[in-house]
């Protein structure tokens, strides 16, 4: 037998089944090709004429959306260099809700203009002193486009928050804007509170019913509870609420006991008894002077007996994360067993109805005055896809209001900041001597893919959109952008397009940060992956 060779250097000391790869060429590159993959998929979906993906999960659920953020979270990406693009992504959809395709197609688009530079012969440390120093240029410059006056805005004008949240859902739901933004808006302002800092995004909920189209879309103050009413009583006005959490039934004791009896006559009365009790139970919900039982658990039957018998309204609410929404809608305090109530445990509702909206029945509790606190957008449509899309457009709409509530300001929109970025930072990187100026430019030449990938998504002439920009950005006009609808550059204030100035910063911020995250890497080391032998495909079975 012959002498086995001893691995040595690295092999020697990590575990066998390991993965070792080093160098510009295995380590960066290899990361940079990844991401640009990663980019690549997100970017034809910028902007309002972007494409839709179709993506279908590990669960076999399916999603026909733009939305980068849907798409990248559904997609299980495994390369750990594409995933911290993804973590950016995700960082900017839960900071300002809209803005995620752009952190990470600019950042694929970086890491590209990356990857030429690394061909060329730079180190990836100038690269990445290059990439820092231009990204610091950018925040001043974009400050320098801000709107004038745009810093100071009543949040409760509807016309201003109409204007500043179009451009986010018209880039899910283009040519349906003028429908939905009014919708959000009304929304998003009937449950802002006294300071609208603290704007509570949860308070906007969705209710999605197939049927219809998007002209029956309405908003409702108060929320629509998915299914029926328990007992016979369908509609109630002004009425006191209480909220049981633990059910509306008889609850079976601690303890255990055995009962012995001896007679027919015992028995009877053992029986009576539970009902006595059952109804002294109900009656003094009743005479606390509440018509609304809500339980968050079962009704027992003989409960609900004796609650039509005392005509009181009975709702079930299965979850619990509904059931405080709904406590926060009527100022009610959850009990957690039938009993005595308190008058100041009572909610409040203006009405409380079942309705029939395409087919589904729903309950629509509504809660037009007080401190009404939670307002619900009907969504209707003929697909659960469309449904579900145009529940990501909601969602971005009120993100985007919490974002103006906490900063208005808005910069241009339709690319022109970016053309306008890319103009001031080529002039800037022209200022430097170091080798890292070619990373600036680079940087700079990265903003051209908004405008370029805008243009291609409407099936226009990139490369004449992009040098009628130039030139008209270098006679003085920051404001032209490109107005898809005719292909031609217009100034985006006469087409009120306007972009929100936290959206573009933290997207910019986030993406410039992965990148330099993925150019600091050198070395990939994968240990050998948990767990067992993998499962295995099962053959194809014959059609027998």
């Amino acid at each position: 037998m012959g002498l086995q060779a001893q691995p040595y250097g690295i092999q020697g000391m990590l575990k066998e089944g390991h993965k070792h790869l080093s160098g510009l060429d295995e380590a960066v590159v290899k990361n940079i090709d990844a991401c640009k993959q990663l980019s690549t998929i997100t970017r034809t979906s910028l902007g309002p004429n972007g494409m839709n993906k179709m993506v279908i999960n590990h669960l076999d659920k399916l999603f026909v959306t733009s939305d980068t953020a849907t798409i990248v979270n559904e997609l299980e990406i495994q390369h750990p260099a594409a995933k911290i693009l993804v973590l950016a992504g995700k960082a900017q959809q839960e900071e300002i809700g809209d803005g995620a395709n752009l952190t990470v197609s600019f950042a694929g688009e970086l890491l590209q203009g990356a990857e030429d530079l690394i061909r060329m012969g730079l180190h990836p440390s100038e690269i990445i002193i290059g990439y820092t120093k231009a990204i610091n240029k950018v925040v001043e410059i974009l400050q320098g486009l801000v709107e004038e006056g745009s810093d100071t805005m009543d949040v409760r004008n509807k016309d201003e928050v109409i204007l500043r949240m179009k451009a986010a859902v018209a880039s899910k739901q283009y040519g349906q804007e003028s429908i939905l933004c009014p919708l959000i808006a009304d929304a998003c302002i009937q449950v802002c509170p006294k300071n609208p800092v603290n704007f509570n995004v949860d308070n906007v909920r969705v209710a999605k019913l197939l049927g219809g189209g998007l002209h029956n879309c309405t908003t409702v103050r108060g929320m629509v509870l998915k299914g029926d009413t328990v007992g016979s009583m369908k509609r109630i006005e002004k009425a006191k609420v209480v909220v049981i959490a633990g059910g509306v039934d008889t609850t079976a004791t601690e303890t255990k006991g055995t009962v012995l009896i001896h007679s027919a006559e015992q028995l009877e009365n053992y029986a009576k008894t539970e009902e006595a009790k059952v109804e002294e139970l109900i009656k003094a919900v009743a005479d606390s002077g509440a018509k609304v039982i809500v339980s968050g658990a079962a009704v027992g039957e003989m409960a609900l007996h004796f609650c039509e018998r005392y005509k009181l309204m009975v709702l079930k609410i299965a979850s619990k994360f509904e059931l405080r929404r709904f406590c926060r809608t009527t100022g009610a305090v959850a009990l957690l067993k039938l009993g005595t109530v308190n008058p100041d445990d009572l909610g409040h509702v203006d009405s409380i109805s079942v309705e029939e909206i395409g087919g589904a029945r729903v309950t629509v509790v509504r809660n037009e005055e007080g401190g009404n606190s939670v307002t619900t957008v009907l969504l209707r449509g003929s697909t659960d896809s469309i449904l579900d899309d145009l529940e990501r457009a909601v969602d971005d709409g009120v993100n985007t209001y919490k974002a103006l509530c906490r900063d208005s300001r808005i910069v241009p929109g339709a690319a022109a900041t970016e053309i306008e970025l890319a103009r001031k930072l080529k002039e800037f990187s022209f200022t430097e001597t170091g080798l890292d100026q070619y990373a600036i430019a680079k940087f700079a030449e990265s903003f051209e893919m908004i405008p370029k990938t805008l243009a291609e998504n409407a099936g226009l002439n990139a490369m004449e959109i992009i040098s009628s920009l130039y030139a008209d950005h270098a006679s003085g006009n920051v404001k032209v952008g490109i107005d898809l609808e005719e292909g031609a550059c217009k100034d985006v204030s006469t087409l009120n397009i306007w972009d929100l100035y936290v959206t573009k910063f933290h997207a910019l911020k986030y993406a410039a940060d992965a990148v330099c995250t993925v150019l600091r890497v050198d070395q990939i080391i994968m240990s050998k992956p948990a767990g067992g032998p993998a499962r295995r495909e099962q053959q194809a079975m014959d059609e027998d």
